[in-house]
Formats: C-alpha cells, structure tokens, sequence
C-alpha cells in the first residue's frame, strides 16, 4: 500500500499527477520527512502505470528537493523549502475546479464562490 493516494483524471499525463499528489503530500505532511519512500517498481505495480513513468517522477521529486537517496536505506522523503508561490498555486488548482464544478451545479457564479470562501476564512480559528 502506498502512503498517499491518486485518482487519475483523463488527459493529464499520469506523471504530472503523481508529481503533484506526492509534493502535496510531502508539503501538508502526510508523507514525513526522513521516512522511506516506496521503490519505482512498487509504486509502478501499485498505480499500474509504467516503471519509467515512475522514474521520471522519482528523478523530479529528487532534482525539487523532495527526495533524496540514502546508502543502505534507499529513497527517504525531505522536505524542501516552502515552494515558490505558483508551485502553491498550482498545487491548490485540482481543489479549486472542483469546488467551480460544484458551485455551477448548484447553480452559482463566481462572486458566489468567492462570499462562501470570505465567509470560511472569516470562521477560521487562525485568522
């Protein structure tokens, strides 16, 4: 079992959307830095997508600052600095056409979205 979780969504390649599942899960902590990260072929066996897909990801998260390799241990997660703004951004996108999609099937328009999200902010314990 792999310690984070994907849906594959149609027409983006399978490589983009583990890269962000991973770095989000590595950013909100749900993989912890230093932990043992599963191999290519385990996460390539689990997901039933290609190992060099797998490796692709793997040399990314790596060259990003999210992995790095151990002697006698293997991958082991890091966390890097917080990212740049837009890799933030980017990051946040998936959650935001969905609450879009959802809000047009309720019947509401932007403005809306944006008075029940100042709404939230406003109930949030840290502000």
């Amino acid at each position: 079992m792999l310690p984070f979780s994907i849906q594959f969504r149609d027409g983006i390649p399978a490589s983009d959307q583990i890269l962000r599942v991973v770095r989000k899960a590595v950013l909100t902590g749900q993989l912890v830095e230093g932990e043992g990260f599963p191999s290519v072929r385990a996460i390539s066996q689990a997901l039933k997508v290609s190992p060099t897909t797998v490796h692709k990801v793997v040399s990314q998260l790596k060259a990003a600052g999210y992995l790095a390799s151990r002697p006698g241990i293997g991958m082991v997660v890091t966390r890097p600095a917080l990212p740049p703004r837009e890799e933030c951004l980017d990051l946040l996108a998936p959650a935001c056409r969905a609450l879009l999609e959802e809000a047009q099937e309720l019947g509401l328009n932007f403005e809306d979205v944006e008075e029940a999200l100042r709404r939230s902010h406003k109930n949030t314990p840290t502000n």
